[in-house]
């Protein structure tokens, strides 16, 4: 158990998976940083605003693995684990618990690959956001008499993966060729500046 807000003792032996991966082997490609999703796509997925989604990127809260650039006519793509922690980050705060203790919380999930994340409970108090990997650690935090709540990341993982089922994904190099019939803007500008 990582506990975001303080150090706890974790115990010696290895702690046993609240819930088994969702995929042991390889990962469909649609949850890969194959594909990417638009951030209209994201918003709808994750449950967020285009506003808050917009602002955790450029604060770097979140910001999108598969393409991250800026300027107008340029598209973020976020990659499937990006909209996983943007739906936690989501809960997270309809809970009430504070922007930097998520942004300690999100650091944490950055170093768990795409598999690992569905074996995590996420717990929180409130204050302090604690990562929980077997049962023990999930009672051990209910045992202290203090109203907790839980995230179980593999239902999010599932909630998830519903939603962008149904919506549109796409490569990271379909980027608007330098040549696009409809871009004319861009072409005067390359025409005025060469």
């Amino acid at each position: 158990m990582v506990n975001t807000g303080e150090a706890r003792s974790q115990k010696s032996a290895a702690p046993a998976p609240l819930q088994e991966p969702l995929f042991t082997e390889d990962l469909p490609e649609s949850m890969t940083d194959a594909v990417g999703y638009r951030g209209p796509a994201a918003c709808r997925a994750a449950g967020v605003t285009y506003r808050q989604l917009d602002y955790w990127a450029r604060t770097g809260l979140l910001e999108p693995s598969v393409r991250n650039v800026t300027g107008s006519g340029h598209q973020r793509l976020y990659s499937f684990r990006d909209i996983l922690v943007l739906k936690v980050i989501k809960r997270l705060l309809d809970t009430g618990v504070s922007l930097q203790q998520i942004r300690v919380a999100v650091g944490a999930l950055r170093e768990h690959g795409v598999a690992d994340l569905a074996g995590i409970t996420l717990m929180s108090d409130g204050a302090s956001v604690y990562e929980c990997t077997s049962d023990d650690q999930v009672i051990d935090l209910m045992r202290g008499g203090q109203g907790v709540f839980g995230i179980a990341l593999g239902s999010v993982w599932r909630e998830v993966e519903g939603t962008l089922s149904e919506l549109p994904s796409e490569r990271p190099e379909s980027e608007l060729p330098a040549e696009h019939p409809g871009d004319e803007l861009r072409a005067r500008r390359e025409r005025k500046t060469g």
